[in-house]
């Protein structure tokens, strides 16, 4: 019989990465100081730094997982996966392997990358973290102040003109120049492994200010033209164009906006594998961390937040933190063992929401959305609902990390990342996404 459809799960059989994390939601949510001065007293990963677990060393599989381990020798051979695959499967109770294929081998992982960035945030800023947008005035000049908040709306930007307007009508002015302040970052660099063509479709040059994600090259310029049509809206004369400057230490705060909790930002850029948000909490991250704001020092401060859980940096590479660089090397295993400190009850308050941000098979609006041509197939559309996974794509490399809950009614945590296939991208979409199938057990 087939596992009912994750959605579906009643609240005692979600197990680890069910309704608990949402419960816990309901609990005060305590932010965790980042692991960079100490050991984390927290859930580690099976695969810590000093260990090292192997099917060969493995407690014995029961049938669910032989079967597992069986379907996915056979099938790990499909064409369209290539010949470069690093995969794995573990129990994500007992921490038992089930399954490994070149597991320890690193390869480029898209943005799997992203699931690295986003538990250093977390567990940095701590979940009820918010970025901050404000406005201040001095000497005739209105500043808008980015904060490094790459959600930043429209309408968040006409409330923070309207406000602003409010003050300076009651201070008896009438006219304005307006500048953008984006020093929190320092100018955008492209990172290793990128290249200018990246520019700004795949993602934007990364600055502390931007509205409605426009992916222009110059977002914060771009963000004050837009909160300075709100002013003129309002009856503020704005004289002379948008500039960049600092704002002064005697300026005057007028406005300010606050950020959705840093919780819904993972889960979201999980859930679209947004590029910009991305590389823009490596950069907060980095600050959170007493770092500075680049892709160097954020992805210092990835490593040593992960190596705080226990996580294997072995052969662990990375430049950047939304996974577009073609530089980056991670093994299967450590994707997976960040699922699985992700998953552990005792990181929940902290980590639950990286769950709760994987992309649900089937589910519209998201990269495993039917809009992307995901679990379609024969082979996988019976795990529709049933599997949660973070997806990643670059030429040349394909990844889908995840967990399901196989046919023993026991979690369990996969990842697989493909390197160099030269079948069509869909066609290998479609054999990780059967992977994946297997290991629910609804493939027979």
């Amino acid at each position: 019989m087939s596992n009912p459809p994750f959605s579906a799960l009643p609240a005692d059989r979600r197990g680890r990465a069910g309704t608990r994390h949402a419960v816990l939601r309901r609990v005060a949510v305590v932010a965790v100081t980042a692991p960079i001065a100490g050991t984390l007293l927290f859930g580690t990963s099976a695969f810590a730094a000093d260990e090292t677990v192997s099917p060969a060393t493995a407690t014995a599989l029961d049938p669910a997982e032989q079967k597992i381990a069986d379907n996915l020798g056979t099938r790990v051979q499909d064409s369209r996966l290539g010949s470069t695959l690093s995969g794995v499967v573990i129990d994500a109770t007992s921490d038992k392997t089930v399954w490994g294929h070149d597991a320890t081998t690193a390869l480029m992982p898209a943005s799997n990358t992203k699931l690295g960035t986003a538990t250093a945030a977390l567990t940095v800023l701590g979940p009820d973290h918010r970025f901050t947008t404000r406005a201040v005035y001095g000497a005739g000049t209105l500043t808008l102040v980015g904060g490094g908040d790459r959600t930043l709306t429209g309408a968040d930007l006409q409330a923070l003109a309207t406000t602003a307007v409010a003050g300076l009508r009651s201070a008896g002015l009438t006219s304005v120049k307006v500048q953008v302040d984006d020093s929190l970052f320092p100018e955008p660099t492209l990172a290793t492994g990128w290249n200018d063509g990246y520019y700004p479709d795949s993602v934007a040059p990364v600055r502390a200010l931007v509205v409605d994600g426009h992916q222009v090259t110059d977002t914060s310029l771009d963000a004050g033209r837009v909160f300075a049509g709100f002013l003129a809206q309002q009856g503020v004369t704005v004289t002379g164009g948008v500039t960049r400057g600092t704002a002064g230490p005697g300026d005057v705060p007028v406005a300010q906006h606050r950020s959705d909790r840093l919780s819904a930002i993972v889960e979201h850029m999980l859930k679209v594998s947004d590029n910009d948000i991305a590389e823009t909490l490596l950069r907060m991250t980095a600050i959170g961390a007493g770092r500075q704001p680049t892709f160097e020092d954020g992805t210092a401060v990835v490593r040593e937040v992960l190596r705080g859980y226990g996580i294997s940096l072995d052969n662990y590479e990375i430049h950047d933190g939304s996974g577009l660089s073609r530089a980056n090397r991670i093994p299967a295993q450590a994707v997976a063992a960040i699922l699985d400190v992700a998953d552990d009850a005792r990181n929940a308050r902290t980590l639950a929401y990286i769950i709760e941000g994987l992309p649900v098979a089937g589910e519209a609006g998201a990269t495993l959305g039917p809009e992307w041509g995901r679990f379609d197939t024969a082979d996988s559309r019976c795990a529709v609902g049933k599997v949660r996974a973070k997806t990643g794509t670059l030429t040349g490399a394909i990844a889908l990390s995840g967990l399901t809950k196989a046919e023993d009614g026991r979690w369990k945590v996969f990842s697989f990342i493909e390197n160099n296939s030269t079948a069509d991208p869909a066609a290998t979409k479609d054999a990780l996404d059967g992977l994946a199938a297997t290991v629910n057990g609804c493939w027979a």
